[in-house]
């Protein structure tokens, strides 16, 4: 699985470099997991600009901007959170495009509502609309947050 996560990052980061555009991330569950696969890839600097890793509503709110109204009626895994990370990773960086990730890797966490594997994914290029996804992925923490990572570059690629 590595060597797939190794392959998705660098043919993104082709994309990004043939169109001359730079990446951001917001992500909450993979705790920067995306970041460091983008990283991964020796020149990433061309085309990555930065990653906030906003774990708890107060950084959410903080470093992205994301309205407490929003985590208060939506919760924090939620498709409006994804929305608001992403326009918060955005007006915060220099970078053309966004990806942001918020969900419930368990154990705990879970509810009936949002069970364990809950995940949405949001990508947005600057001056288009957001594109959001909800995922229920299986399996356990590393197994859920892997699968975002995967699901959040796949998606991006998907916009080239």
């Amino acid at each position: 699985m590595e060597k797939h996560l190794y392959q998705l990052a660098q043919t993104l980061g082709e994309h990004l470099r043939r169109n001359q555009q730079t990446l951001t991330t917001a992500e909450s569950c993979t705790g920067g997991w995306i970041a460091k696969a983008l990283t991964d890839i020796p020149g990433s600097s061309a085309w990555f600009d930065c990653g906030f890793v906003t774990y708890s509503n107060q950084a959410k709110q903080r470093l992205l901007n994301v309205p407490e109204t929003i985590l208060t009626n939506h919760g924090a895994v939620s498709a409006a959170t994804a929305q608001a990370m992403l326009q918060g990773a955005l007006a915060n960086s220099n970078a053309d495009r966004a990806i942001a990730v918020t969900g419930i890797a368990g154990p705990d966490g879970g509810s009936e509502q949002k069970p364990v594997g809950t995940v949405y994914i949001g990508w947005q290029q600057r001056g288009q609309a957001p594109r959001i996804s909800h995922q229920l992925f299986s399996g356990d923490r590393d197994a859920v947050r892997l699968q975002t990572v995967v699901c959040a570059l796949e998606g991006c690629l998907g916009d080239f």
